[in-house]
């Protein structure tokens, strides 16, 4: 009798300890340093529905915007160290990592169009690049775009020689830097919260931005001038802590990957749709005149720029650089 009761009891606590361990929820915290009505930001709570749906509820996704739990330059320590398990940085915080590789992204006219770039974030190149972060305890996990970049100032851009001279504010970057000597300007770094300040004040004349970025900081309020350059690419990657997410069961994380899928077409769709609706606002604001450089015009800002391609090779990497000219076709010698 005794021995029975034993039995029962056992075996109610082990399946008591089946049903909590089938009912357990696993969180992950996702930060990021953007605000919630950005297309990261929506993105990101995208993710997080889709997560919830497809999981049925195993998995919760907190996002944490505006730098909430963490500052730009600790959100990748915390990652590192399992304090927070994703983010979605810009793809030029990998360069201090020593992973100066995603610094091809930062190279003018290395894409053209969207095309080409999606052949690069959502194939081998792509890949190759998130392979590298893995030794840093990093698992790369997709790409969402911002958008391409166009060039501001408080006079008309149309030429080469139109950028001489100017100051132009840029995010920190050695590429960045010199692609804006590439045209004869002077680079200054300045933080992106700062920007609008330090144009309306004169301590720069110019800047480069997609142009969401470019109307949600107001920026058209104290730039007379934009050129439809699309030159350059602005991007993130979602990222996750590689001991976290090796140690998630198969199926979790397969349902996770197809949450993170759906959430990057629509990261890349939305980015497009509020870079195109910001334009519109820009132009009906009154405040600044856009240009579309002609086919002549745009043929000469990339022979001005695309050398700087060869000059940074050996701090990004010609092997990654020529990666890319192989899956986009790109021939710089046909320029």
């Amino acid at each position: 009798m005794q021995f029975a009761l034993k039995k029962v009891l056992t075996c109610a606590l082990l399946a008591f300890g089946a049903s909590l361990a089938a009912h357990a929820q696993t969180v992950i915290k996702f930060s990021h340093v953007v605000a919630q009505d950005t297309p990261k930001g929506k993105a990101a709570e995208f993710f997080a529905k889709k997560a919830d749906e497809l999981t049925k509820g195993k998995v919760k996704v907190e996002v944490y915007a505006n730098s909430a739990l963490y500052k730009d330059k600790e959100e990748m320590e915390a990652l590192q160290l399992g304090s927070v398990q994703m983010l979605a940085p810009s793809l030029a915080k990998f360069g201090p990592l020593g992973v100066k590789e995603f610094e091809v992204f930062d190279l003018p006219f290395i894409f053209d169009n969207r095309d080409e770039l999606h052949k690069i974030t959502a194939g081998p190149v792509g890949a190759k690049l998130f392979k590298k972060l893995e030794a840093r305890g990093i698992t790369g996990l997709a790409y969402w775009d911002n958008g391409f970049k166009v060039f501001s100032a408080n006079k008309p851009l149309h030429t080469v020689a139109d950028y001489k001279g100017l100051k132009y504010r840029i995010q920190s970057s050695k590429v960045l830097e010199e692609e804006i000597r590439a045209l004869g300007g002077i680079p200054q770094v300045i933080a992106f919260g700062e920007t609008y300040q330090a144009l309306q004040t004169g301590v720069v004349d110019g800047t480069e931005n997609p142009p969401s970025n470019f109307y949600t900081q107001k920026m058209h309020e104290v730039q007379k001038h934009v050129s439809m350059t699309n030159h350059g690419y602005l991007g993130y990657a979602v990222i996750v802590n590689k001991k976290f997410w090796d140690g998630l069961p198969a199926d979790v994380r397969g349902q996770l990957e197809d949450a993170l899928r759906q959430a990057t077409a629509y990261a890349n769709q939305i980015a497009q749709d509020e870079n195109d609706r910001a334009m519109e606002l820009v132009k009906a604001s009154g405040k600044t005149t856009i240009y579309t450089p002609t086919a002549e015009e745009r043929t000469a800002l990339k022979k001005a720029l695309v050398p700087v391609h060869d000059k940074m090779s050996s701090r990004i990497g010609k092997e990654i650089i020529e990666d890319v000219y192989k899956a986009t076709g790109f021939n710089p010698a046909k320029l």
